[in-house]
């Protein structure tokens, strides 16, 4: 027989694991082993049995014309018989009769799947729970027959496993009860008709049984420690069983995790369904194991991926993964609120692959806490107030693991969601044809006229993900650490509705205009823009960085101060960049008349004499521009 390992009772299990399956697919194949080959050997015994019966009617007629053998040999053989069926075949048959075909195991192999299958079936139920319309009552009503279902395939689960481990310890026991039987009455047969056996063998064979009763009391004690076990897990409160009902707080700093989530496929162009699969992370991948698979196989590498929660089909607790490229995502359910957290935060720990680290639970922790202190939402341009963490201490902590970033956005630097318009400014760009202020200290004389800005005018449809300061201006780094933290601070709070705006790039100036009310919300001055970059995975992600004075220190020139801009377009970033690039050029060729000229030869031009770069993006949302708070796939 293969060499199996035990069942352990005490580990608490709902829906048997793929890990759970696999290791009873190995009893129950052991149990078949077992009856097949305990069958064949009592055949053998009997056949043993039946010959040597003959053998005493044989010597019987032997002795017969033998006189002075018949009394002797007669008697003889007809005690080995008797020997051998007490000692050989009773404690075989009574092993077949009583520990396998009269086990329990019998039973559960019946029942369990009947369990199983009815757990499944509620589990269904419930995951098609509606969140917009809660039924209370049938939700009720959908949480007791989970639970009762957990509880009825709990303790068939158990019981199930105490029969395959009870088998496991007599079946030590029971293949050597016979043989020993028989070895035990061929010595007490030869013994008496010869003196072959010496009294070296009588020990052994003592020393034989007592080694077996030993093994016995051991097993026997494992037993009740087992049935011990199985008693208090029956003990347990009825709210364990319960789904959505988790006491322990969520686990933000996990780096790996594992369970049971329902995954959406589409079965047709505008039909999908939900499968309730096994997943799992390991090594940087998120895993599957499909039911009755003796392994799992990758489904997606979350190395710099993203992942955000979603609102899908009426369900709770939906999340999407998604690939770096953008071209592979998947949207998952979680059972529980908890659950739904953990995995969500999970996912975007290996993203930013942790899991290499030296000691990447200290890493989870420690970036945790500060990606919490970092990522509080506000409403408005706000420094940073007096009880906010201090960078010099943060950094501190956080030297080892990744020094580069804090150089360049101080640590719990506040982030902005969104782009607040206070109700004067909007009433005074009504009054002065949609112009305002710049709020980082642009004054009416220092912007550009239509005149200047005749030479290129493009807008872009984009969504305002997020903006806040930064320590330099000089480095495109500064973009991409800026956009990696508002990404991640959405994900923390759960935070995955923009708004729609307009960025015009014009030759002297960045507008970013309403699209409803065609108000300018910010305007930026181009010399003021010193830097702009794609993201380098995800196309449709850039920013730029703005410079601006501070003249809160009572310094004449005032202190520069940088600021930067996350957006999602519904085009490449690179165009956008490029169409910024251009506007700098056209800047810088205005101070020289001829360059300007040489560049517009090179250029092609619209029929009224500005740049030609890009087809208009706005029409596709035109009719949707007063719908604020679209969902963002960055």
């Amino acid at each position: 027989h293969p060499a199996v390992k035990h069942v352990f009772c005490n580990v608490f299990v709902f829906s048997p694991y793929p890990q759970t399956r696999s290791l009873l697919s190995v009893f129950e194949e052991d149990v078949g082993m077992l009856t097949d080959y305990t069958n064949q050997l009592l055949q053998s015994m009997q056949r043993v049995f039946g010959a040597q019966s003959e053998m005493g009617l044989a010597t019987e007629q032997l002795s017969k014309q033998l006189l002075e053998y018949e009394k002797k040999l007669n008697a003889l053989h007809s005690e080995l018989a008797n020997q051998m069926a007490d000692s050989m075949v009773f404690p075989l048959i009574q092993f077949r009769e009583k520990d396998l075909t009269g086990n329990s195991y019998y039973l559960m192999l019946t029942v369990f799947p009947l369990f199983c299958a009815e757990h499944e079936a509620a589990m269904v139920k419930y995951s098609r729970l509606p969140k917009k319309k809660e039924n209370e009552k049938l939700k009720a009503d959908l949480v007791k027959e989970v639970a009762y279902t957990r509880r009825k395939q709990h303790q068939a689960s158990l019981q199930y496993y105490c029969a395959l481990n009870a088998l496991q310890y007599r079946k030590r026991v029971a293949m050597l009860e016979p043989m020993l039987g028989y070895t035990q009455a061929q010595i007490s047969f030869f013994k008496k008709g010869f003196e072959l056996v010496s009294k070296k063998m009588d020990c052994f064979l003592a020393s034989v049984s007592n080694m077996t009763q030993s093994i016995q009391a051991q097993l026997d004690s494992e037993a009740e420690a087992m049935r011990v076990s199985h008693r208090e897990l029956l003990s347990v409160e009825d709210t364990v069983y319960m789904p959505d009902k988790d006491t322990e707080p969520v686990n933000r700093t996990l780096i790996q995790k594992a369970g049971y989530l329902n995954i959406r496929n589409k079965t047709g162009l505008v039909t999908t369904a939900w499968d309730r699969l096994y997943f799992f992370t390991q090594g940087g991948n998120l895993m599957c194991q499909p039911r009755g698979a003796v392994a799992g196989g990758m489904v997606l590498d979350l190395d710099n991926s993203s992942v955000m929660a979603v609102d899908c089909e009426d369900r709770r607790y939906c999340f999407q993964i998604t690939s770096p490229s953008g071209k592979t995502s998947m949207i998952l359910q979680a059972e529980s609120k908890k659950e739904y957290e953990e995995w969500i935060c999970t996912v975007n720990n290996i993203s930013r692959q942790i899991y290499l680290t030296d000691n990447p639970e200290a890493v989870a922790i420690r970036l945790n806490q500060t990606a919490i202190q970092a990522v509080t939402p506000i409403t408005s341009f706000e420094k940073r107030q007096d009880g906010s963490p201090n960078p010099d201490s943060v950094k501190s902590s956080l030297e080892d693991f990744a020094p580069e970033p804090e150089d360049l956005i101080a640590p719990g630097t506040p982030i902005q969601f969104d782009i607040m318009l206070p109700a004067s400014e909007f009433q005074d760009q009504n009054r002065t044809g949609g112009r305002r202020t710049n709020p980082f200290g642009e004054t009416e004389d220092d912007c550009s006229t239509d005149t200047d800005d005749s030479l290129l005018q493009q807008v872009f449809a984009v969504r305002f993900l997020g903006s806040m300061a930064v320590r330099c201006g000089d480095n495109q780094e500064v973009i991409y650490e800026a956009m990696r933290q508002v990404l991640a601070a959405r994900a923390i709070h759960n935070i995955f509705r923009t708004t729609e705006a307009h960025l015009m790039v014009t030759s002297s100036s960045l507008r970013l205009i309403d699209p409803q009310t065609q108000v300018t919300r910010l305007s930026f001055q181009l010399g003021e823009v010193c830097q702009f970059a794609a993201h380098q995975e995800n196309g449709r992600l850039m920013g730029f960085v703005v410079e601006s004075r501070d003249w809160s220190n009572g310094d004449e020139e005032g202190e520069p101060s940088f600021s930067a801009f996350v957006f999602e377009s519904n085009t490449e970033g690179e165009k956008i960049c490029y169409t910024i690039n251009l506007a700098k050029e056209i800047t810088e060729a205005k101070k020289d008349p001829e360059a300007l000229a040489q560049l517009m030869k090179n250029m092609p031009l619209t029929n009224d004499g500005k740049f030609l770069l890009l087809e208009p993006e706005t029409g596709d949302t035109t009719e949707g521009a007063g719908q604020e708070d679209l969902e963002s796939e960055a």
